[in-house]
C-alpha cells in the first residue's frame, strides 16, 4: 500500500535522525559500483538480443515456404550464421527473386547481425565481470554454487562498504532470508520472508538448488531433515539462511577498493 510504505519510510527517517538507529548508506565509489554498471549493460544487451531473436523467428514464420524449407532443421547458432550472410545481398539484386523474398532475406540478415553484435557485447561484459570478481573477491568463487555472475549479484547487494553490515543477521535480513516467526495457535513455525533484496534472495535460492544437485553435504542435510518431518520448503529456507551466513563472512574479508 502506498500510504503504508510512505509511513514506514518516514518512521525509518525519524529513527535515523533521532540517533536510535545508525544506518550507513551503501557506498557507490569502488569496484562494486563498476560491477553494477557492467551488470546494467549486460541486462540491456540480453533484453535487446532476446527481442531480436524473437523478431527473427517471427519473420521466419511468415516467410516464403521455400525460404523456410531452406532454413529448416538448423539450430539457433547455425541459423543466425546463415541468416547473417543474407544481409550482404543488400548491395546487389538477386536475379529472378521476388522483391518481398529479397526484403525478407535482408531483414533476416540484419537481425542476425544484430544478434551477433549483442552476443559479442555480452561476452565482453561477462569477461570484465569475471576479472573484477577474481581481483576483488576471489574467495567467493571457491564456494560451491557460486560463479562469477552470482558473486557479482551478491557484491552489488553488499556494496563497496561491507563494514556497514554489523552482523550476519543484518545481512540475512537484507537478503530476505531471516526467519519470520508465526504461530497457528497449535504450533510455532517460520514463514517466508517477503522483505529484503529480492535479487539477492533469488541468488541464494540458486546457490541452494545447485548445492542440492552437486554437494553431498547439502544432500545429506536435506535427507536428515526430511526424516525429522520438515517440508522441502522449510529445508530450503534453512539452507538459504546458512548460505547467507557463509557469504557474509566471506564478504566481510573484502578490502575496501580504491575510491573514485
Amino acid at each position: 500500500m502506498p500510504g503504508r510504505l510512505a509511513l514506514a519510510r518516514a518512521n525509518a527517517a525519524r529513527a535515523v535522525l533521532s540517533g536510535r538507529v545508525r544506518a550507513r548508506a551503501k557506498a557507490g565509489d569502488g569496484p562494486v559500483q563498476i560491477a553494477r554498471m557492467h551488470k546494467l549493460t549486460k541486462a540491456s544487451a540480453l533484453k535487446a538480443r532476446t527481442q531480436a531473436i524473437n523478431q527473427l523467428k517471427s519473420v521466419l514464420v511468415t516467410a516464403d515456404p521455400a525460404l523456410r524449407e531452406e532454413l529448416a532443421g538448423l539450430g539457433n547458432a547455425e541459423l543466425f550464421r546463415t541468416c547473417a550472410r543474407f544481409a550482404d545481398m543488400s548491395g546487389h539484386e538477386e536475379g529472378g527473386e521476388e522483391p518481398v523474398l529479397r526484403a525478407t532475406r535482408i531483414t533476416l540478415g540484419l537481425l542476425a547481425q544484430r544478434i551477433g553484435r549483442l552476443s559479442e557485447q555480452i561476452r565482453n561484459v561477462d569477461a570484465r565481470l569475471t576479472r573484477l570478481v577474481e581481483c576483488h573477491a576471489p574467495q567467493l568463487l571457491d564456494v560451491v554454487g557460486i560463479g562469477p555472475d552470482t558473486a557479482v549479484a551478491l557484491l552489488i547487494t553488499v556494496g563497496d562498504n561491507p563494514e556497514r553490515l554489523d552482523s550476519e543477521a543484518s545481512f540475512a535480513a537484507l537478503c530476505g532470508v531471516s526467519p519470520v516467526e508465526r504461530s497457528s495457535g497449535r504450533r510455532q513455525f517460520r514463514r517466508l520472508n517477503r522483505g529484503g533484496d529480492r535479487q539477492a534472495n533469488a541468488v541464494l535460492h540458486r546457490i541452494v538448488f545447485t548445492r542440492l544437485r552437486v554437494d553431498p553435504r547439502t544432500r545429506d542435510y536435506y535427507e536428515r531433515r526430511i526424516k525429522e518431518g520438515k517440508t522441502r520448503r522449510e529445508i530450503v529456507r534453512c539452507l538459504k539462511r546458512y548460505a547467507a551466513r557463509e557469504v557474509f563472512h566471506l564478504v566481510r574479508q573484502l578490502q575496501p577498493g580504491p575510491r573514485s
